[in-house]
Order: structure tokens, then C-alpha cells, then sequence
């Protein structure tokens, strides 16, 4: 019994020095730090190797996916007092790019802290559209670079993805495409949020990297279950476009968080 005793008390002091210090550490961080995000895309649980060949989805189409590009904005991150900071939004829209490997991106300057939320949109929110070309800064000209947009007056593509399928009915190669983006009011952008497993850090002396995993596959077969097989080119339908959104939204999962040295 006095073995125990002196057991759970050594117990108690670590764990009272434990938390002593990660309160020195919250309360350590100290300016701003940069938090990067990584898009590495996929396609159901492996790599996405753009012109070869992946196993069949849950409808039995089977996909060679050719290309993989998407718009992604308006970051913010949610701290552990369930405070929000939200990153500037002229400097919040990024492109990501299998074909020219654009996958990461770098969010300077966030204020120190402890973070466990990360929120971002796939594509063009209303308010920046409706800013047209001289609110948007280089952002068409980006867009534009990466096959990301359509004439002016449809704008942005918010995701272009691309390739062939085979399914049970379609039995020869055939092209689909898949291109969401605003229709004419149908906005089509989708917000995300991710909990973060791991708590970022950041400060003067700590930058973090989120890590991201992206499931291509679920663009056509997540909440909505759409068929190549019935429509191989998707692009300003107004009923599949929003079916779409929802899909991609789903398609980000938290793989893990690195806090490291900072700059």
C-alpha cells in the first residue's frame, strides 16, 4: 500500500509538471509564424498518377485520370478558445495542380498561437466574383494558366477534372470531364472545415505544416453518387454542378500536422 502511495504521488507530480509546461509553452508563443498546407491528391487510398489506370469505384466505372486542378480559398484557422483568424482574402486563393505539381501553399504571418481547426472554400466565393477582373487581382490570369477558367462571362472553373473510363456499359476508352464552377446565380462554392489531430504551433520561433490527403475518387462518388456511364461531360448542368460542390468538399482529409522550426 505505501509502494502505491509513493507511486501515485510521483504520478501526480509529473503530471502537474506536465501541465506546468505546456502552459509555459502556450504561453511562449509569442509574434507570428507561417502555416503551409499540403494537397497531396489521391484517388481511393492511393497515389493519383496522372494517365495511369485506378481500380474501379463503387459504381464500377473505371478511371485514367489525365488531369486535376482546383481552386481553393478564403483560409482560416480556429484556435483553442474557439477564436477565428481569418488570413486576408485578397491573399486567399490558391491553385492546385497535379499536372504542373502545384500542391502547396504558405500562409505568412499568423499570429502566435495554438490552433485546431482549419476552414477553407473550393472555388470563387460570390463576394470575390462580383469583384470582377480589377478586384481580382492576377488571380484570372493564374486561373487562366492552369485551364481554370471559361469565357468571362461563365469565369472560373473551380475543378477541372479530366481523363477516360470504362465501366460494365461502356465498354471502349471514352473521354469525361468534369468542370464545376458558378451557374449564372448558382454559386457552386462549398466550404470546408478539418479538425486538426495534431494542435498547431505557431510562433516567432515555430512554423507548421498541415498535411493534407485528398480522395479524388469521391468527387464523382461521395454524398452523391453520380455515373460517368449516364453523363461523361459535366460542366454547366444546373442540377449535377451542385452535386458536384458537395462531393468535392469531401474529398479533404487531415493526413498530419508538423510543427517545426520557424524561419
Amino acid at each position: 500500500m505505501k509502494n502505491f502511495k509513493i507511486a501515485l504521488l510521483a504520478l501526480i507530480s509529473i503530471l502537474a509538471i506536465s501541465c506546468d509546461n505546456d502552459d509555459d509553452d502556450a504561453m511562449g508563443l509569442t509574434g507570428t509564424g507561417e502555416v503551409s498546407v499540403t494537397f497531396d491528391n489521391g484517388y481511393a487510398g492511393n497515389d493519383l498518377i496522372l494517365g495511369t489506370t485506378n481500380a474501379a469505384n463503387t459504381n464500377g466505372e473505371v478511371l485514367t485520370v489525365t488531369r486535376l486542378s482546383y481552386i481553393v480559398s478564403n483560409f482560416s484557422l480556429i484556435d483553442v478558445d474557439g477564436n477565428e483568424y481569418v488570413f486576408p482574402k485578397d491573399d486567399s486563393y490558391f491553385i492546385i495542380s497535379q499536372e504542373a505539381d502545384l500542391e502547396d501553399i504558405a500562409l505568412p504571418n499568423i499570429p502566435a498561437g495554438e490552433y485546431t481547426t482549419l476552414k477553407f472554400g473550393v472555388g470563387i466565393d460570390d463576394e470575390k466574383f462580383q469583384q470582377g477582373g480589377e478586384g481580382q487581382g492576377d488571380l484570372w490570369t493564374r486561373a487562366e494558366a492552369h485551364n481554370l477558367t471559361w469565357s468571362w462571362t461563365a469565369g472560373y472553373k473551380y475543378i477541372n477534372y479530366e481523363g477516360t473510363f470504362t465501366s460494365e456499359s461502356v465498354t471502349e476508352e471514352t473521354d469525361f470531364k468534369v468542370h464545376l464552377g458558378r451557374i449564372g446565380d448558382l454559386v457552386n462554392y462549398e466550404e470546408v472545415s478539418l479538425a486538426l489531430p495534431t494542435t498547431v504551433m505557431v510562433s516567432d520561433e515555430m512554423d507548421a505544416n498541415i498535411h493534407l490527403k485528398i480522395d479524388a475518387s469521391k468527387i464523382l462518388v461521395a454524398t452523391n453518387n453520380l455515373k460517368l456511364s449516364e453523363k461523361a461531360i459535366l460542366m454547366t448542368d444546373a442540377e449535377k454542378a451542385p452535386l458536384v460542390a458537395v462531393n468535392a468538399s469531401e474529398m479533404f482529409a487531415v493526413d498530419h500536422v508538423h510543427n517545426g522550426n520557424g524561419h
